[in-house]
């Protein structure tokens, strides 16, 4: 039986530690700035040139404009 996996997004561990560091309470600025110089290394060792998210039934990228609700 074959098992599938699904490919991880470049850089995914290093921008969801950056994303978790910035919602976490109390803010730990020293510990984000430092995840971030990670997340930098990582983009500029595999050569990213640019970020999208795509919604987990599609794989189509996420318009962030139609998701936010109008104030």
């Amino acid at each position: 039986m074959e098992t599938t996996t699904t490919p991880r997004p470049v850089c995914a561990q290093e921008a969801l530690a950056l994303l978790n560091c910035a919602a976490a309470h109390p803010y730990d600025r020293d510990k984000c700035v430092a995840l971030l110089d990670a997340l930098r290394d990582c983009i500029a060792q595999k050569k990213v040139k640019k970020f999208s998210l795509v919604e987990p039934s599609s794989t189509a990228p996420a318009d962030a404009a139609k998701s936010e609700s109008k104030r």
